[in-house]
């Protein structure tokens, strides 16, 4: 991190020395001057990571809290959560891979210091997101129940799940508009703003949901799909705020009317980037769909354990995202200057940062699985559930110090630009490794779920150590965008 000595300059120019100046900084956002190119490399990643950390954690706080209160209606509402949540990875997978493909190249831009560029880029890739988001609700409306099926869901989660899926799918445009802007926002720099963003749109999330779900003062009882209801008003809220944030201006990113006219060579090259890294993720998220289906074989108290573990889980990985996400905007802005070596310097300092809070993490849930997951557990979810969180939890963060590096390396060759790398090692690792992996271990070796948190564990420890070796080869250097 960046020495007690340093001197900053705050945003009216007076110098605030220190460590927790600079954490201030961060967290009201760098002024839009400061150069993330410049200087020392422990300080820009704090002034990025911060933010995109923070970002993350209130991400994290509405996984668990979400999960908290839907799991007090039963198993059958927690497997309605989990299964559509599975489905929802579609969403997901196009709004990361666009987004990945938008800090890329807004990064890039920034770099290159074309203020113009940039802009013009996110405007296109909102464009591109609202088209598909538009066409993936009225899907997911329509064929609800027979999606909530095919996931293997049994009949009593058919019927009381339902409508908490079409909402949820057919509410997805505010999911896919906060993927972009932030993933816009944070290829630029402007990591505070995003932070904002997410906080608005999870605590406006976390208040109502209970309220939605039980009925609370004047709110009607709507159960889990109130869960839905209120997760699809904060979001929404969040997607218009940050919206008004591009309209206005006053940051490194501001729109105007000119930068959503169609741009059909620019939303090319959009398309032809994140076509690789949409790819990519939806290789990593069917992955999981198929682990999710092979444990839904073993009945929906697996399911809920299932969910209940890995939601515990995301609390610690989602801000190492981003640290992840920090790693990826210093990668394309320095390459953008004209600095690989500097762009190298951050990720490795990034991994070692990551590693160090993700390894105490995963110690305490290691030694505490137990007494964690049964603060989700308790009152209607039942025994069989507890047990099946708890091995859940303790078996994946065994490989918490793999996964530390694996997210930074594989968001770094993102942030070049370079999504075909990280591409070919996700299908290689999950399809190819994981996959028949945790097939043999749940019904060959007869162990049923614990096969599968087994595989996934070993999976991602293997893709940390593949994509040290072909980041060390550094070709991702030489990326255009």
């Amino acid at each position: 991190m960046p020495d007690s000595t340093e001197v900053v300059q705050t945003p009216d120019g007076r110098p605030e020395p220190g460590l927790w100046a600079a954490v201030r900084e961060a967290v009201r956002g760098a002024h839009p001057k400061y150069d993330y190119t410049e200087g020392p490399i422990g300080r820009a990643i704090l002034l990025l990571s911060v933010p995109m950390v923070l970002e993350m954690v209130m991400e994290s706080v509405f996984v668990v809290v979400d999960v908290f209160f839907v799991s007090r209606l039963g198993k059958e509402a927690v497997a309605t959560v989990g299964l559509t949540e599975s489905m929802m990875v579609l969403v997901y997978t196009l709004g990361i891979g666009l987004s990945i493909g938008a800090t890329a190249m807004v990064a890039r831009r920034t770099g290159e210091r074309d203020a113009e560029g940039a802009a013009h880029t996110a405007g296109q890739t909102i464009l591109l997101g609202l088209v598909v988001s538009l066409v993936l609700g009225a899907l997911g409306v329509a064929f609800a129940p027979r999606l909530l099926e095919l996931m293997g869901a049994e009949a009593a989660v058919v019927e009381g799940g339902s409508n908490f899926t079409r909402v949820m799918l057919g509410a997805n445009v505010s999911v896919m508009m906060l993927f972009l802007i932030n993933g816009a926002f944070r290829g630029a720099g402007d990591a505070a703003v995003a932070m904002r963003v997410l906080w608005l749109a999870n605590a406006i999330n976390i208040l109502l949901g209970p309220c939605l779900i039980f009925g609370l003062g004047p709110f009607p009882e709507m159960g889990v799909t109130g869960a839905a209801v209120a997760t699809s008003i904060g979001r929404g809220t969040g997607a218009l705020y940050a919206f008004s944030k591009l309209w206005r201006g006053g940051g490194r990113l501001h729109l105007a009317r000119r930068h959503f006219r169609v741009d059909t060579r620019l939303m090319a090259r959009i398309v032809r980037l994140s076509g690789t890294a949409t790819f990519q993720v939806f290789v990593g998220m069917a992955s999981w769909i198929a682990l999710t289906r092979l444990v839904s074989s073993f009945g929906s108290a697996a399911v809920a354990g299932n969910i209940i573990g890995m939601r515990v889980i995301m609390f610690a990985l989602l801000p190492s995202w981003g640290m992840s996400n920090a790693a990826a905007t210093l990668v394309g802005q320095s390459l953008g200057a004209g600095k690989p070596e500097r762009a190298e310097a951050a990720v490795w300092r990034a991994g070692f940062y990551n590693m160090i809070f993700l390894g105490v993490v995963g110690l305490v849930f290691i030694v505490f699985a137990g007494p964690i997951v049964g603060v989700f557990t308790q009152a209607a979810a039942g025994p069989e559930v507890y047990e099946y969180g708890k091995d859940c939890l303790r078996i994946v963060a065994c490989g918490f110090l793999f996964y530390a590096y694996g997210m930074v390396l594989t968001q770094s060759f993102n942030g070049a630009g370079d999504t075909r790398t990280p591409t070919l090692i996700n299908v290689f690792v999950f399809w190819l490794w994981e996959i028949p992996l945790a097939w043999l271990l749940a019904f060959h070796f007869r162990l049923g779920p614990h096969g599968v948190f087994i595989a996934a564990a070993v999976a991602f420890s293997t893709l940390a150590v593949v994509s040290a070796y072909f980041f060390r080869r550094g070709r991702w250097k030489t990326q255009r965008v």
